[in-house]
Formats: C-alpha cells, structure tokens, sequence
C-alpha cells in the first residue's frame, strides 16, 4: 500500500482504548487508527450470558461502520464477543480480528501450560473456548486454566490504575509451572510490568501480539 493501513478500533469500554494507543504506538506508530468507542456494549454483555442473537447485529453493524469508513482491517479491543466478531469477520472482506487470538497463539506456541488472568467474569467461557480452538489447530495437548483478578476492574473504571496493576501482579505471583502468563483483557495490559516484576514466567498481552499480527497482515 502506497497509504499507511486504516485500523478501526472497536471498543466496548473506554478503559481498552490506552493500551492498545500504546501497543501501537511502540509497535506500529505509522498506522492509521480510528477509535470507535460503543460503551453500551459491556454494559449489555454483563446482563446476558452469552452472546444474543441483537449482539451479534450490533458487532456486525459496526463492522460494516468500519469497513465504510475505509478501513482496511477491524480490530475488537473488548473479550466478550468472540461469536459475534467471528460471525463479522465471515460476512466482510477485511480482516477482523479479535481480541485475544493473537495472544492465544502466541501462549500456546510457547509451551504446554497457559495461565488467563482475568477481571471480567462474562468473558472468561468464551475466552476459554478461543484458546481450545487455537489449540486444537496449532497444538491439541495445551492447557488454560483461569484465575479471576477480584476488585481489579472495579479499581480501573474508577481510575486506580496502581490498584488494578497491584491485584493484577498479587494474582500472577502466586502462580507457578505455567509456559506463559496472558492478561485477558486489553484493560489488564497496563499492569504488564507490574506482574513481570514478580514472576519470572513470560507475560503475554493482548495489544501487542494483536498490533503485531496486523502489522504482518498489512505491510
């Protein structure tokens, strides 16, 4: 491309947008990002368990949003609709991605063991259900087990970003015999350093492996 490549960023909650600023920031700060910002989405999420059929329409129709807008690819920043991502990412002909696929891959490329911690409890099962997919294609015999971070996301919507990344890091120093260390969320990456500090397994983050895995789609 003469142009630089047009990501739409879809976010669910305004807590996603910094992370993936500076996952593009320090791994592809050429590109060209929209934010897209719908924060009824989580809201919504949170009411139902599992993804509704008028979900999927909304994941859909902001999808095609992005793709009119010129977009060359989609990428979702909230954990909580995979069906509905992977139903959008059928029906255009732009990439979009997901969340967490990226960071799934890479987890299950370094070894056997994986452990998620996460902060919203509705994205744990389908999150769980993405890794065993991936798995099944690159590497049937790799585990996930999950832990949920309690308190972390509260701390975060209300602006404690040092709580959030002290739970965060409490959580993952307790763990031990895991290959890697995924932080579900885009909203949990800011406490990247923080649990690296504490552990010597790999912390893997959603933002960076998606960023990267863009910039190879793309360029």
């Amino acid at each position: 491309m003469t142009r630089q490549p047009r990501i739409a960023l879809i976010h669910a909650t305004a807590i996603a947008i910094d992370p993936i600023k500076n996952a593009f920031d320090t791994g592809w700060p050429e590109a060209d990002r929209v934010n897209i910002l719908e924060d009824s989405l989580s809201l919504d999420r949170a009411k139902d368990s599992a993804v509704t059929d008028r979900m999927m329409e909304r994941i859909l129709a902001l999808s095609k949003y992005a793709r009119m807008i010129g977009s060359d690819a989609v990428l979702f920043t909230c954990s909580s609709f995979g069906t509905a991502i992977e139903r959008a990412a059928s029906v255009l002909d732009i990439p979009v991605l997901k969340p967490n696929e990226a960071m799934f891959e890479e987890a299950i490329r370094s070894g056997g063991r994986t452990a998620m911690l996460y902060t919203f409890p509705p994205a744990r099962e389908g999150m769980e259900t993405e890794f065993r997919e991936e798995a099944a294609r690159i590497s049937p015999s790799a585990e996930i087990e999950s832990f949920l971070v309690e308190g972390a996301i509260d701390a975060i919507r209300a602006g404690d970003e040092a709580t959030h990344n002290r739970l965060v890091a409490e959580a993952a120093a307790k763990l031990e015999d895991f290959d890697a260390i995924t932080l579900a969320h885009f909203s949990t990456a800011r406490a990247r350093g923080a649990v690296q500090a504490v552990t010597p397994i790999p912390v893997l983050t959603s933002p960076d492996a998606a960023v990267a895995r863009l910039r190879r789609l793309l360029t």
